[in-house]
């Protein structure tokens, strides 16, 4: 009988991650469930594509790298609850915004399908201005200040 002859393959592990690296978009900002997202999708009707926008809140995070998916839910007309998964890396995904930060303890919102109205509503992460990070870091530096003042007399 003829033996089996094994075939080496090219740095196995390390091309696939190459290859999916390559695949990965740059311009992806960092989503965390309980944001607010506008998504610009495109969609192919016919022969010619336009751009559809989709916007709602971030309940559902899966996956790594080139696989990474989220989903997205909104409520459409009439009250009628539409929830859409997109892969993070996708080339149909034109432009992705974060217009909201949401604090949430759960990575996974799904009890959101059960509420509407004001019991459906996130507590929204501010961020700071320009003036408040200014302040903290004066507040910062006088503590610093402080602190050697007291630690040059003893």
């Amino acid at each position: 009988m003829a033996e089996k002859q094994e075939i080496p393959k090219p740095a196995g592990r390390a091309l696939l991650e190459a290859v999916e690296r390559s695949q990965m978009r740059k311009d992806v900002p960092e989503i965390k469930s309980g944001d607010t997202v506008r998504l610009l999708v495109r969609i192919g009707e016919g022969k010619d594509e336009r751009v559809q926008p989709f916007e709602g809140v971030v309940i559902r995070l899966h996956g790594g790298g080139v696989n990474q998916t989220f989903t997205v839910r909104r409520i459409a007309a009439h009250g009628i609850g539409v929830e859409r998964t997109f892969l993070l890396h996708s080339p149909r995904l034109e432009k992705i915004e974060v217009l909201r930060h949401a604090r949430v303890r759960r990575k996974q919102l799904y009890y959101l399908r059960e509420r509407s109205g004001k019991s459906a509503r996130l507590k929204e992460i501010r961020p700071m201005r320009k003036a408040e990070i200014a302040a903290r870091e004066a507040a910062a530096a006088a503590r610093e200040a402080l602190a050697e003042e007291r630690g040059g007399e003893e």
